[in-house]
């Protein structure tokens, strides 16, 4: 049976874009100043998570990030505590009003990253 591994997006500056993703709760665990392919790598990953996010940065390629391209999602057990804490490092949370759209029950919100990723952030007991 085979096992999904990893999911590798481009990016535009390696080191913004790793402390955007610590900041959601990521650790850089490994890092490539030169694969094979001549791109710098960066490997994140999420505590209990098999799966990880490769960031491929290469000065010669001009990223464009389409609107809506593709999204990640996390799950967290208080988003809104979550949420509070990003808010205070300055990250924008949308909707705006997702705290009055999913006043009880499964709650979530939206992130963009550095480069125009959306991260869907979702309440997980």
């Amino acid at each position: 049976m085979p096992k999904f591994l990893h999911t590798r997006i481009r990016v535009s500056n390696l080191d913004r874009t790793i402390a955007f993703y610590e900041n959601l709760g990521f650790q850089c665990t490994r890092r490539t100043d030169k694969s094979p392919a001549g791109n710098q790598l960066a490997f994140l990953e999420l505590a209990g998570n098999d799966h990880f996010l490769e960031l491929c940065y290469s000065p010669d390629y001009k990223l464009a990030v389409p609107e809506d391209l593709m999204h990640t999602a996390l799950g967290y057990a208080d988003l809104i505590a979550k949420c509070d804490e990003l808010e205070k490092k300055g990250i924008a949370i949308w909707p705006a009003d997702w705290r009055q759209k999913f006043p009880a029950g499964n709650k979530m919100a939206f992130v963009t990253d550095p480069d125009g990723y959306e991260v869907e952030l979702l309440e997980r007991g």
